[in-house]
């Protein structure tokens, strides 16, 4: 199974970015849908933004659109979330996840290989 590996969290102010990496390996990489979920203390894990395979079509929860922006470059096997305008309550855990179906999907049971995650941090 494919190995999902997160980097790029830290700690920033409010009003300010922070860009997320995910590297996938394995050759069927460009193949499957891809997403980012959260999950803060004491909260259940929820969908943030999904990207289709040829980066064609994109979803976001309502409260980071015009925010984040979910890319792909699939000759790095990598997919980004970039974090603009960064408020405390985007203050999580993500984690960066390989779909099983066809098509991205804002639900975690379509999801079927995860990362072990990146800790964002927003003060104000």
């Amino acid at each position: 199974q494919v190995q999902l590996v997160e980097s790029g969290g830290g700690t920033v102010q409010a009003g300010g970015s922070l860009r997320l990496s995910c590297t996938a390996s394995g050759r069927t990489f460009s193949n499957y849908p891809m997403g980012w979920f959260r999950q803060a203390p004491g909260k259940e894990r929820e969908f943030v933004a999904a990207i289709s395979s040829s980066g064609g079509r994109t979803l976001y929860q309502e409260s980071v659109k015009g925010r984040f922006t979910i890319s792909r470059d699939n000759a790095k096997n990598t997919v980004y979330l970039q974090m603009n305008s960064l408020k405390p309550e985007d203050t999580a855990v993500y984690y960066c996840a390989r779909a099983s179906i066809a098509v991205p999907d804002t639900t975690p049971s379509s999801y079927d290989s995860w990362g072990q995650g990146t800790q964002v941090t927003v003060s104000s």
